[in-house]
């Protein structure tokens, strides 16, 4: 058994053995689940973010695969994340997932890591896999989806304003706040206020996560945004805003693959000084007419909610969003 580090970039071949390690590794584990799409997949190996730096192997006959993002922000050059290890059915239980582990590890010792985390599916050959290396559970959550094709468009009369989709029907807002919505990059004048809605994820339940949350800024805001767009997917930020110029609450949706059915839902943030007006509901309703006229092909939004996180667990649940799998982030240190 040969591990070898693929390319950076990779090249289309080892892009295309890539992509069938992971369909055939989601058909046995996840049949449920959409196949991924090469988009999506060529554009993860490609574009790695610009605070981490990728390592990537696999093997040589292509029945392994292992993805690692070394952070390189300050706060953060003690740890990494471990983006998957996944193997081909018909090659597991030979040790190759142990040995594509011990390659990962080596990595992080050789970067002076003293932990690693991952995201993984319970109850599955995932979770096994992790708690044998010593992973442990540091923040419970569970992934969600919202069937889109089942939810009744927002209550009120099609809208012709200019700049509104023809047909799109206006979302109720509380007094006092005007809903906004931006698709890519967030207008340079906003990009600030935004920012400064972001910061209000430190107080959004985080476990024993041993990653540090870096500070919003503008240019991290239109960084994340373009990390994004240059892999091939589409962003659209949707957002309620005071006269004031501040962002009160936002949502973002994100389609790793625009010509695809399934969407994911990021961050959704209330300004605690703006909490307790329903506007976490109404952006995500606002997203959602958003996306009705934008991607007629959307079937699906799959977003992850941690367990302790119950006001958010309430609001997804009143519009839809039904529990798909549980899930956890786990953490090993080294």
């Amino acid at each position: 058994m040969t591990i070898r580090a693929l390319s950076l970039p990779p090249t289309d071949t080892e892009i295309d053995d890539w992509i069938a390690v992971l369909a055939a590794a989601q058909a046995a584990d996840r049949p449920q689940g959409p196949p991924p799409t090469r988009t999506e997949v060529a554009g993860r190996l490609r574009v790695t973010p610009a605070r981490g730096r990728a390592a990537l192997w696999t093997t040589d006959e292509g029945t392994g695969v292992a993805a690692l993002v070394l952070f390189k922000d300050e706060a953060n050059a003690h740890t990494a994340f471990l983006d998957l290890i996944a193997v081909h059915p018909d090659a597991r239980r030979r040790g190759l997932g142990r040995a594509l582990w011990e390659q990962v590890r080596a990595e992080l010792l050789a970067h002076g890591r003293t932990s690693v985390s991952t995201v993984v599916d319970l109850g599955g050959p995932g979770q096994a896999f992790a708690e044998s290396l010593g992973f442990e559970n540091v923040l419970p959550m569970a992934w969600y989806e919202q069937d889109v094709t089942r939810q009744q468009p927002a209550t009120g009369t099609p809208d012709a304003t200019p700049g509104r989709a023809a047909g799109e029907v206006p979302v109720p807002v509380a007094p006092g706040y005007e809903l906004r919505a931006w698709h890519g990059l967030v207008p340079d004048d906003w990009a600030a206020p935004l920012a400064t809605a972001h910061g209000a994820m430190e107080d959004a339940p985080m476990g024993d996560i041993d990653e540090k949350i870096e500070a919003w800024t503008p240019q991290r805001l239109h960084a994340a945004h373009r990390l994004v767009l240059d892999r091939g997917g589409e962003i659209t930020t949707a957002a309620a805003v005071t006269p004031q110029g501040e962002v009160a609450a936002y949502t973002e949706l994100v389609l790793p693959d625009p010509t695809g059915p399934r969407a994911l839902q990021y961050d959704t943030v209330v300004a605690p000084a703006h909490r307790g007006h329903g506007l976490g509901r109404t952006v995500k309703l606002h997203m959602l007419e958003q996306a009705r006229h934008r991607y007629p092909a959307l079937r699906r939004i799959a977003t992850t909610v941690a367990d302790e996180n119950t006001p958010m667990r309430a609001v997804n649940e009143s519009l839809g969003y039904r529990l798909d799998r549980p899930a956890a982030y786990y953490q090993l240190t080294l």
